[in-house]
């Protein structure tokens, strides 16, 4: 091997974490120049952060996109290990610091994100907290909704069910979908044959959005199967007993996101993801969980080509 080769190959990058931070945080607010006022920085210098981190990197970490920027496929790379790398380390700061932190915090999440959220935040902050225990309670947005106002619950991640909580987080936006089974025949209804649905018991939020924006189309329907669970969903859609709609957010194999024009169906709007919590300060206990949960959401929503205001 040549010298010069080797010693490039030798060389090994150490990533700044504070320059990783300004570009996560930059990513989940949507906006670089927000990023510089949460993290009490000027948006030259975020900005001179990015240029850092593509000189570090060796390769583009944005692209054009429009008037704004998308990330590159390095770029997707980075921001995963960068979430990773600053979980780690903020893990290390707060079992370091909050050693002694005890006590007992209540967490509510909906059901789609019982599965795809809820392991990865009791782990790392069971590892961090061993004292401190957890009751998770797994339901609805609209009874989450109810549990914070009634103070059954510290925390809560929902879908925004339109209830006016007075401290609740808005924690980004997921595209609904059309959910059919993942064999399912690519053919559209025939004239006037009603639509048969898949939908949780009444009172359910993705139901009433179902229903509406069919109406709204002028597309008959019909409830061809309701469960109060949503494994009783995906097993229904599963079976082809009918269509659903949810979010990318942990679909299970058997089911899949289908296009709307699949079947002549209409298209479908976003749904709001909020973080609930009890009181406008939370104690050490619940705060750190909170964040840590924040976090973990914002990772989970899917990015599709989310544009990216530069600072």
């Amino acid at each position: 091997m040549v010298p010069e080769k080797q010693d490039r190959c030798d060389a090994r990058v150490t990533f700044d974490l504070d320059v990783l931070r300004s570009f996560v945080t930059g990513m989940e607010l949507g906006s670089f120049a927000k990023a510089a006022d949460r993290l009490g920085r000027s948006t030259s210098a975020v900005s001179a952060q990015l240029k850092k981190l593509e000189d570090q990197a060796a390769t583009p970490i944005f692209r054009k996109s429009g008037r704004g920027l998308a990330l590159t496929e390095a770029g997707e790379t980075m921001l995963g290990y960068a979430r990773r790398l600053l979980e780690l380390n903020d893990e290390a700061a707060s079992a370091i610091h909050d050693v002694e932190l005890e006590g007992w915090v209540r967490l509510g999440l909906q059901e789609d994100f019982g599965e795809a959220v809820l392991p990865e935040v009791l782990g790392r902050f069971a590892r961090a907290h061993p004292k401190v225990k957890i009751e998770a309670r797994i339901g609805r947005s609209y009874e989450l909704a109810e549990r914070i106002t009634s103070g059954n619950l510290d925390i809560a991640l929902a879908w925004d069910s339109g209830q006016a909580l007075p401290y609740s987080r808005h924690v980004g936006d997921a595209q609904l979908r059309w959910i059919g089974p993942a064999k399912l025949i690519e053919t559209r209804l025939r004239e006037g044959e009603a639509l048969p649905l898949v939908a949780l018991e009444a009172p359910c939020l993705l139901r009433t959005v179902t229903t509406e924006t069919l109406d709204r189309a002028g597309l008959p329907w019909r409830m061809a199967f309701s469960s109060p669970s949503l494994g009783g969903i995906w097993a229904a859609v599963a079976a082809g007993l009918g269509l659903t709609i949810r979010t990318d957010i942990g679909l299970p194999a058997n089911v899949r996101a289908m296009a709307p024009q699949t079947l002549g169906l209409p298209a479908l709007p976003t749904m709001a993801l909020v973080l609930h919590q009890k009181d406008a300060e939370l104690d050490p206990v619940a705060a750190r969980l909170a964040d840590i949960l924040w976090h973990a959401a914002v990772a989970a929503l899917p990015q599709d080509e989310r544009l990216r205001e530069v600072a």
